[in-house]
């Protein structure tokens, strides 16, 4: 730990709050707690914690644990906590600043109702819930029972998760609903179910630091998940760490490998690595006879992938490829680690299993240091995907199986006419539903399409088509509520109770440390409302509580793979450090760290792993003369997020991140247009055009561009493909031209709308 001279001394406020956010966990909660060590004197009565609580962080899927510090039951400070066996002391600089972001002039305090001439003005939560239900009923009853459509959140707790889309599909009759997931894990999820049997990722964060070969995909944890970076760094192995990504990132300038390889060529280089893996029999044919199936067609497959064609086809050399292969054969324990650069394209789910096929083929699965491992983005997307009743019914179940049906209804002790029989349409048909007029109403919860969908142009036009649109969010200043017919204001995390499941399956408690200002209320305490109102309330009277819904959940998981039916509430997660599913009944003393597939028997019906795999795509979107650049996106700095409706709310975040949208483009590309450093350029694609601020940099290669995730401009470019198996959005591929702004027209770009309709892949 380095020795800083402390600031003069005065009242604590003044001085330690930037300390705080500098300082690692151990030192910041010692300044906090006994801030006279370091010479800032006593803290004011005021700020004297009295009480400390323990909460998982609500930002990313990491599942960092934050000690919230009370005084008479508010929260005043917080710190990492130092024994939680996720980040160990260690948090981000947005974890630093989770209380930060509730105490903003932006939140939504009050209902809001859209009058008849068009402002939105308050209205009693009464009103309300009355206006919400006559409205899904009447869209319902003119247009028909499907035509009410919800999009929900990974950054809920999943016991509000679970609430919602039971309301929404048992109680409220509506068939379709899914979760920004799909722009997130939506591939991952599909990749490790037809694989493994189950949506099932298998590892566990000890493996970042028992691994001696470590390959990152699409994946830049320096940014992303820095604290998953840590742990990568406190590996004591002299790992072998090698990054595939087509830009320089901050995790590829910290590699002993980086194969900058053409953007969407991982497809094609997997298959060349595994086709050598096998041609040299560096595979573990005893496990691939015990338990996979499928391996024989595969390796039949990869042999239209020799060498050659592989390094046509990524821009890499023979001697980058041959020395991925044996770094993969040499290491004792091989971990694969994946984000969205795999996770948002058009051909996602076969590059995820193609990732998968490689550990199974060398054994690298169910050992410590291990696996095929996809690291989510939204702080509880895996509770979203395992019990928010979207594309998957809770506990993973199928809507479409009638044995399932039963289950759930008998377990709820609900009618099982009320559960749907049909599969939801997947978030992109659910938009196209719109644009042909069949969905003609949306209840969108805890979050802000207009912003994030891709080809965000269409989004807006799609508002049009719509008779009726419900916002449930925390702040009233978002894109998407900006439009609503009805806001509906909500808590946010540090506000209510519930629980987060980790990209490791770790489940967590948080803890409600503040009240909610104005009239808003827990998503929890909304959809109770609503159901009463709805008069369905019945349905849900064991529904009191987030610890209630816990345990109801807890019983809908007994004999799924998610089984938590051995956890015994709130209390012994907390003592825990939290609890990696699964966790049945018959469990004895869980353990910190808890990976998947040790006893090499997977959820499919046989038990083996399946190999899967399609032919390589083309990118669906060419470079042309006009259009010469391809746009890649992804996050732009560690203090920011998502669309930033959070972080943009934080001074500390703010002054960390970016203070515009700047373009990285390679100093040679830039020339052949006349493009300066620091100039203002157009960015323009088939469906938008934006102006930005030029950045030249050689992490970028030649004929790529690159722009962070987080304006609200970038989706007025992007290219509305998706995956067919995930329908997952491809957001890191579309055609682009970089102009100067001086000197190029401005274009007001094609029309827009009739760009829009769904182009999935088939």
């Amino acid at each position: 730990m380095s020795t800083i001279t402390p600031p003069p001394t005065s009242t604590f406020w003044e001085t330690a709050r930037e300390w705080l956010h500098q300082r690692d966990g151990v030192l910041s909660r010692e300044l906090l707690l006994e801030p006279s060590r370091f010479g800032l004197g006593q803290l004011p009565s005021r700020l004297q914690p009295d009480a400390v609580a323990q909460s998982t962080c609500g930002f990313c899927s990491t599942g960092c644990s934050l000690q919230i510090h009370l005084k008479n039951g508010e929260a005043i400070g917080l710190s990492p906590s130092g024994d939680y066996p996720v980040n160990l002391g260690m948090a981000c600089p947005k974890g630093w600043e989770a209380l930060t972001v509730l105490d903003s002039s932006e939140r939504a305090t009050v209902p809001l109702l859209r009058n008849a001439s068009g402002q939105l003005t308050p209205v009693d939560w009464s009103t309300a819930a009355r206006t919400f239900v006559d409205g899904v009923r009447a869209v319902q009853a003119q247009h028909g029972p499907d035509s009410f459509a919800f999009l929900g959140t990974g950054q809920m707790p999943t016991e509000e998760l679970a609430f919602y889309g039971a309301l929404a599909k048992f109680g409220l009759g509506m068939v379709h609903g899914d979760a920004n997931t799909r722009q997130c894990m939506a591939t991952s999820a599909v990749a490790y179910k037809q694989a493994f049997g189950f949506d099932a990722p298998p590892f566990t964060y000890a493996d970042f630091e028992q691994s001696d070969v470590l390959i990152f995909i699409g994946a830049n944890p320096c940014i992303a998940h820095p604290i998953l970076w840590e742990r990568v760094m406190r590996n004591t192995l002299r790992p072998e760490i090698i990054v595939i990504d087509p830009r320089r990132t901050e995790t590829a300038m910290q590699a002993t490998q980086h194969l900058a390889i053409q953007p969407k060529g991982d497809l094609t280089l997997l298959y060349g690595v595994a086709n050598i893996l096998i041609e040299r029999g560096w595979i573990d044919r005893d496990f691939l006879e015990s338990h996979t199936a499928g391996f024989e067609e595969f390796a039949d497959f990869v042999r239209d992938y020799p060498l050659d064609r592989v390094v046509r086809e990524t821009g890499l050399t023979a001697t980058e490829i041959e020395k991925l292969v044996a770094a993969i054969h040499q290491g004792k324990a091989v971990s694969i680690w994946w984000t969205m650069g795999v996770n948002q394209s058009y051909q996602g789910v076969r590059t995820a299993q193609a990732i998968i096929n490689l550990c199974l083929m060398t054994g690298n699965i169910g050992r410590p240091g291990t696996g095929p491992n996809s690291i989510t983005g939204q702080c509880n997307a895996m509770g979203s995907r395992l019990f928010g009743n979207t594309s998957s019914m809770l506990g993973g179940r199928d809507f479409t199986v009638a044995e399932h049906r039963r289950e759930v209804a008998s377990l709820l002790k609900i009618d099982e006419a009320c559960v749907p029989s049909r599969s939801s349409w997947a978030y992109p048909e659910i938009l196209e539903g719109v644009r042909r007029g069949e969905i003609k109403g949306l209840w969108i919860v805890a979050t802000n399409p207009s912003h994030s969908w891709i080809d965000q142009d269409g989004f807006a036009a799609l508002r049009e088509q719509l008779d009726f649109l419900v916002v449930q969010d925390m702040y009233a200043t978002t894109e998407t509520a900006a439009i609503a017919d009805l806001v509906l204001p909500a808590a946010g995390w540090g506000e209510k109770d519930g629980t987060f499941i980790n990209s490791e399956r770790r489940i967590g408690v948080i803890r409600k440390v503040k009240r909610a200002p104005g009239q808003a209320l827990a998503d929890f305490a909304i959809f109770r409302l609503l159901a009463e109102a709805a008069d369905c309330g019945a349905m849900f009277r064991e529904w009191s509580t987030p610890e209630a819904v816990f345990a109801i959940l807890q019983r809908l998981s007994i004999g799924r793979p998610c089984d938590i039916s051995g956890i015994n509430g709130y209390a012994m997660l907390d003592q825990q450090g939290g609890i990696q599913w699964p966790y049945p009944a018959s469990s004895t003393t869980p353990t910190t760290e808890r990976r998947l597939f040790a006893d090499r028997r997977f959820f499919t019906a046989d038990e083996r792993a399946k190999f899967l795999f399609d032919p390589v795509r083309p990118l669906p979107e060419v470079c042309d003369a006009e259009y010469p650049l391809l746009l890649m996106t992804g996050r732009g700095s560690v203090a920011q997020w998502h669309t930033e409706t959070r972080t943009r709310q934080s001074a500390v975040l703010r002054k960390l991140s970016p203070s515009g949208l700047a373009l990285e483009i390679h100093p040679a590309d830039a020339a052949a247009v006349g493009i300066e450093p620091q100039d203002q350029v157009l960015v323009t694609s088939r469906r938008g055009q934006i102006t930005v601020t030029a950045f030249l940099t050689e992490t970028v290669g030649r004929g790529r561009v690159f722009l962070p995730m987080h304006d609200p401009r970038v989706n007025q470019l992007t290219h509305a493909v998706f995956d067919p198996h995930s329908r997952q959005p491809s957001y890191k591929d579309c055609a682009v031209s970089v102009t100067s702004a001086d000197r190029a027209p401005r274009s007001a770009g094609p029309d827009r709308l009739a760009s829009y309709p769904s182009k999935v892949l088939r």
